[in-house]
């Protein structure tokens, strides 16, 4: 297959803080060096990369995944039986939550997290199912510098356990299958800021879905300061939303962006198709 050629690719942002839409790059296609360059500049950029009218296989989006990187495992999700590194998000119309719901950043819980998570719209509800995203960067740049300062020694524990227990919330899909892999085994440390390896920017690195406590603080002083930056990382101003459709695909950066994926679409059915990038220790 013929790797894409030069074409009038362009990028227009979706907000003033992060998410652009990619336009004239037919990702079916073996990416040339030129069209691979724009591509991930535009992801250190805007850290959310929304692609339209795209038609791929599993087999295409995973060798467009592995551009960036090596493909990562889900714990406790099982995959596709052919490709175990794709996951088949599904909701069913009667299911009471959905996978991905509520702000958080994927798999924080391990020691390193996920690069970036790469979402492809197969089934999508006629109305619903926007995904919502958060710069981290953004909520870090708006801290006051006591607080920079404080929070730059500090780090936080991540645990799988909040979301993967027997009953937690991510085990509700009555499409989607969990192991048994024990989910209490999976807690990490990682700084409450995190610098982002290739750009050098900082950003916050604590999430409603898998952190669990500050370190080295009371168990008082953890409670009022994790709420504090859960509700201040999600602020609207930090923000850009995303309307699905089949055909499109979503990419984006685990390590300075949180996400919500909204259930207001009930009733109806939502599949998507997930693979993650392996990542790097959080520094």
């Amino acid at each position: 297959m013929k790797p894409s050629t030069s074409v009038p690719a362009t990028v227009k942002p979706l907000s003033g803080v992060l998410g652009a839409e990619i336009s004239g790059i037919d990702l079916s296609q073996k990416l040339s060096t030129e069209l691979f360059h724009i591509i991930h500049q535009a992801f250190l950029d805007h850290h959310v990369l929304v692609f339209r009218n795209q038609t791929l296989t599993p087999e295409q989006q995973m060798r467009f995944g592995r551009c960036f990187g090596e493909l990562d495992f889900h714990p406790f999700v099982e995959g596709n039986t052919e490709f175990p590194e794709l996951l088949n998000i599904v909701t069913e119309p009667d299911d009471q939550l959905n996978f991905g719901g509520g702000w958080h950043t994927d798999v924080t819980f391990l020691a390193e997290p996920d690069l970036g998570s790469i979402l492809y719209g197969i089934e999508l509800p006629a109305y619903g199912g926007d995904t919502l995203f958060s710069s981290q960067i953004a909520a870090y740049n708006t801290l006051s510098d006591p607080m920079k300062e404080m929070l730059g020694a500090l780090t936080a524990t991540h645990a799988a356990a909040k979301q993967y227990r027997a009953d937690g919330p991510s085990t509700k899909s009555k499409a989607m299958n969990t192991n048994d892999t024990d989910p209490a085994a999976f807690t990490v440390s990682h700084p409450v800021i995190r610098t982002h390896p290739e750009t050098g920017r900082k950003a916050l690195y604590v999430n409603s879905g898998f952190t669990t406590r500050i370190n080295g603080v009371s168990r008082d002083e953890s409670k009022m300061l994790l709420d504090f930056l859960l509700n201040h990382a999600v602020q609207e101003r930090f923000t850009c939303r995303v309307a699905w459709e089949p055909g499109t695909l979503v990419m984006w950066d685990n390590r300075c962006v949180q996400h919500h994926a909204l259930h207001d679409y009930a009733g109806q059915r939502r599949h998507v198709r997930r693979i993650t990038v392996k990542g790097d220790q959080p520094r």
